[in-house]
């Protein structure tokens, strides 16, 4: 029984529950609902609650511990042997982890039965090639012990997946029991409805710093891993971005640093003045009908698909720079350049700029427009030395946000920029930035434990630290510097 069902089968208890304890409370109080201490909806949400918070906390903790419990069993199964030159126990268990998968769907398209799983042998039933024929790929050819490992994974996994099914239904079922016999006309069902609501909103509260946590816990333990095959000196300082799958990779992550940092720049570049003055001019110059129209075409760029303004990169602005720049300066022939990506970028950053701007320009005081007025000085005077000067602090903080959108940008990189690792000031080159190549390292058929693919982990925390202080640095800036006006 599979994970969805058995949630499926404990919000259906839970379900049927809420009306049973309904009932019960009806009958508890004879009919006469002014004897209950609660309404009856709490005395049937408290069953409900009771039937599927423990049952639903219980498996998700399962889930998160199966995994664990199944490889430290079955990793045991695999000798030295059996791990290849220049490979890792985890290599040969993520084969593991294929083979058991591969052998679920063989069962389930039909290829094969479980009997002639029970009896295949490696050598002689080019498992290899089988698992091929149902989409299946595994790294090299399968040995007698990863083919037992991988059919006692299958096994593990079942029966722990029968056992999570009784487990979770049975503590379904008991917690709706305990629950109905303690309706009573005087029991406390609102009380406990609402803590149990209110435990719900803590949660939800915590939701995004828990997804943060998660986030960096599973870069940094992967990170980890890398830097025990791969010298975090060499990633750090190494001038030279070459992976190789077979060995001998240099992984240094300078030249996607420059890429990323470079491309960022030249959008922040065109981005930020035409976004500020935008703003200036939607919230000082504009009328009530041009900025009701304007402000909604600008973010109307904010809404559109990074894979339309990649298409426009390519097709568009890259053959335009080539044609009418590139090539008569005699800097490059290639469409595909940081100047691109970098143009083609700054205009979908343009919405950022532009609206978190005019949103702080707006939120200067009219009456120290009103004094500038008064003291003689011009409407751009006043924009220049009184509104500029109050919202600056706002508009930093919106410009460095949009470096970080920048930053973290894929498809239109990928597109305009192209995937060439490189140094170079040449704006009509080629260049390719850290979140392309983290993309390529885990795109297609790759060894999960291998440093070729472990270094995307490496390169996603690099990007995340890089982000994550800008972000700090403009709520600093916006926090410290921030005027407050009665």
């Amino acid at each position: 029984m599979s994970a969805g069902l058995v949630i499926l089968i404990v919000l259906l208890i839970a379900f049927v529950g809420f009306f049973l304890g309904r009932t019960r409370a009806y009958k508890s109080a004879g009919g006469d609902i002014r004897k209950l201490h609660s309404r009856p909806n709490y005395y049937g949400l408290t069953v409900a609650i009771y039937a599927a918070v423990p049952a639903l906390l219980f498996t998700i903790l399962w889930l998160l511990l199966q995994p664990l419990y199944i490889e430290s069993q079955v990793s045991k199964m695999i000798d030295a042997v059996d791990i290849p030159d220049g490979g890792s126990l985890d290599l040969v268990m993520t084969d593991v982890r294929r083979i058991s998968d591969g052998l679920d769907v063989a069962v389930n398209a039909g290829t094969m039965t479980e009997d002639q799983i029970a009896t295949m042998r490696a050598d002689l039933s080019d498992l290899r090639a089988r698992l091929g024929e149902v989409g299946i790929a595994v790294a090299s050819d399968v040995q007698q012990n990863v083919l037992d490992a991988a059919r006692e994974y299958r096994k593990l996994s079942t029966k722990l997946q029968i056992a999570m099914s009784v487990i979770v239904i049975g503590l379904s079922l008991a917690g709706a029991f305990i629950s109905m016999m303690r309706i009573q006309p005087d029991y406390r069902a609102r009380n406990t409805s609402e803590h149990a609501i209110k435990a719900l909103l803590i949660l939800s509260s915590f939701v995004a710093i828990l997804t943060t946590l998660g986030i960096i816990s599973s870069l940094l333990f992967e990170t980890v891993h890398f830097f025990q095959l791969y010298r975090a000196s060499d990633f750090f300082f190494n001038l030279t971005w070459n992976p190789q799958f077979r060995g001998g990779s240099d992984l240094g992550i300078l030249p996607l640093l420059w890429g990323t940092l470079y491309v960022s720049f030249v959008a922040l570049i065109f981005a930020v003045p035409i976004g500020l003055l935008a703003a200036i001019y939607l919230s000082e110059y504009a009328s009530k009908n041009v900025r009701s129209f304007a402000k909604p075409a600008i973010e109307v760029l904010a809404g559109i698909p990074t894979i339309v303004y990649g298409l426009f990169a390519l097709i568009t602005v890259g053959p335009l720079l080539r044609d009418y720049f590139a090539q008569p300066l005699g800097m490059g022939n290639s469409s595909s350049s940081v100047l691109t990506a970098g143009i083609v970028l700054g205009v979908m950053l343009i919405p950022f700029v532009s609206s978190l701007s005019d949103d702080v320009i707006n939120a200067v005081p009219q009456a120290m427009r009103d004094g500038s007025y008064g003291l003689g000085a011009t409407k751009s005077e006043t924009i220049k030395q009184v509104i500029l000067p109050a919202a600056l602090p706002g508009v930093v903080g919106a410009v460095l946000l949009a470096a970080s959108r920048a930053i973290g940008e894929t498809m239109i990189v990928v597109m305009g920029a192209g995937a060439a690792a490189k140094l170079s000031l040449n704006p009509f080159e080629a260049m390719t930035t850290i979140t392309v190549k983290i993309v390529s390292q885990l795109t297609g058929d790759t060894e999960f434990a291998s440093p070729e693919t472990l270094v995307a982990f490496a390169l996603g925390l690099s990007l995340f630290v890089v982000t994550l202080g800008l972000n700090i640095l403009a709520l600093y800036i916006v926090r410290k510097y921030r005027e407050q006006y009665e």
